[in-house]
């Protein structure tokens, strides 16, 4: 009996681990596979190592570097010393993964890595132990392909998950006439990020630019998206002075019936651009960690929608940028200037012509397949 392990850490890698559990024990049933993730993992069939609700982090805190160190001391003493698997399959997360792969190298079991590190955006280095940790590199980018192979790295371009995972377009009638909302109004959503220090720096500003967007067209209505994984005490403090409309748990519907959008960074922007719905992306951190940023950056693009195509497509409003007046300014071009709001809809619709029509997970399924079998 073949056995693998997955290791994801925040809500999206789970997600993607679950398609490939499924589609693994959908072509061999005998197969075992254990991991840390959560309900879709779990669902798929695996049985869980832990859960990895409490791995996902922005930023970093003293507990956060402990908790992980230990998890990952546990995790590599039960796959060396117990479970044993043929090959472990490591679920973007990079730093975590890229410390439990170098753990297990020289001790016979294969690694691969999906949805690897940007290497291409910043820190290029870390290519390098990539090189030398990891057996195969499952990447979701075409660009990526190429870079991976100058460094004589084992790849294998499977397309990117959304193209096949992301749902189509919700009905716009039937979603606003559910949540209250005027089907004659133009509607703008604010997505201010899934993760508490993302908004601590971020919500006070997107939220003031539709606040600000608000007062000068009271013809537009407003939502805010509530990521599932932030804590309602948390987020709640954040929106007590709007009267905006919260939805939570419907990301992507919000998403494809908004008529523009305002959004932190993040693939959020990527699901967006497949919906071809226009869009404004801002950003802001601590100063320190932006001056590293520009520091060890490799591209100066910050959205995905405009480095997957190398078109400024999307308005990115990064650190001194990022105000409440050029984000009321540029959606209301998004809204308002009609020949640049065609415009911008149709380049959006590159994006897709730019990643394959390929079933992600299926391919990622497929690739450790045939390397189990050509173990046997």
């Amino acid at each position: 009996m073949k056995k693998v392990f997955i290791i994801t850490g925040e809500y999206s890698g789970d997600i993607h681990g679950g398609k490939v559990a499924e589609i693994l024990k959908e072509q061999n049933p005998d197969i075992q596979i254990e991991g840390i993730g959560g309900e879709n993992l779990k669902n798929a069939g695996a049985k869980l190592f832990c859960d990895h609700s409490k791995m996902a982090g922005f930023g970093l805190s003293l507990k956060m570097i402990i908790d992980h160190l230990s998890l990952e001391k546990r995790v590599t003493d039960y796959i060396l010393n117990e479970y044993k698997p043929d090959l472990v399959l490591c679920i973007d997360y990079g730093t975590f993964n890229l410390r439990v792969a170098k753990r297990l190298k020289g001790h016979g079991i294969k690694v691969f890595h999906y949805i690897p590190p940007q290497v291409w955006a910043s820190r290029k280095w870390r290519i390098k132990g990539i090189k030398k940790y990891v057996d195969k590199v499952l990447c979701i980018f075409p660009f990526e392909v190429d870079m991976y192979k100058e460094y004589g790295i084992d790849v294998h371009y499977c397309g990117h998950p959304l193209i096949k995972q992301l749902p189509d377009k919700a009905d716009r009638a039937e979603f606003f006439s559910r949540h209250g909302l005027d089907i004659n109004k133009p509607l703008v959503s604010v997505f201010p990020g899934s993760r508490p220090l993302e908004l601590k720096f971020l919500a006070d500003t997107l939220i003031g630019g539709a606040k600000l967007l608000q007062k000068k067209h009271p013809e537009l209505q407003f939502c805010i998206s509530h990521a599932p994984s932030l804590n309602n005490n948390i987020f709640d403090k954040y929106i007590k002075n709007t009267d905006f409309k919260v939805i939570q748990g419907e990301n992507q519907a919000l998403l494809s019936v908004s008529d523009s959008l305002i959004l932190a960074s993040g693939t959020v922007a990527l699901e967006a651009s497949l919906y071809q719905v226009p869009m404004i992306i801002g950003y802001k951190g601590p100063w320190i960690l932006y001056l590293a940023y520009l520091l060890f950056r490799c591209i100066k693009k910050v959205s995905l929608p405009n480095i997957v195509t190398g078109e400024d497509i999307v308005p990115e409003l990064i650190q001194s940028k990022f105000t409440k007046e050029n984000i009321c300014y540029e959606t209301e071009r998004l809204l308002y200037d009609k020949e640049y709001r065609e415009l911008t809809i149709n380049k959006l619709g590159h994006v897709r012509e730019k990643l394959s029509d390929k079933y992600s997970a299926k391919e990622v399924a497929n690739c450790i397949i045939d390397a189990l079998s050509k173990e046997s």
